[in-house]
């Protein structure tokens, strides 16, 4: 098989699979047609004023901080697994890239992102 063909063979397993899936998600899932569904709910007390309130920034920019750090994870678990084979220039790559992530590690902690008021 070729190239072309393996991937149209992926894609319409793909396609049968995920239709399939929803498929019987719909036939076997449970119905309620409750009036009480359609309302928002937060943890059962009841709303004051409007739902549109605004956040304070540092808890996005914690998030952004967390999930930047998180991907540094995922992202050194594969160099950790073939370090031996990659040598000398893979080791100078990884400095490399920790580098930049404390640069900005120090930079947010400088700002005072780190910090929870």
């Amino acid at each position: 098989m070729s190239q072309g063909e393996i991937f149209i063979v992926v894609l319409i397993t793909a396609i049968i699979l995920v239709s399939a899936a929803l498929i019987i998600a719909m036939l076997i899932s449970p119905r309620s047609t409750n009036e009480q569904k359609g309302e928002p709910y937060e943890c059962g007390i009841p709303t004051r004023g409007t739902s549109w309130m605004q956040f304070k920034v540092g808890y996005y920019l914690f998030a952004i901080l967390f999930l930047m750090f998180d991907v540094e994870t995922v992202l050194l678990f594969p160099w950790a697994v073939i370090m031996k084979s990659l040598g000398a220039v893979g080791l100078c790559s990884v400095l490399f890239f920790l580098f930049i992530l404390v640069l900005g590690l120090a930079y947010a902690w400088k700002k005072g992102a780190l910090e929870w008021k």
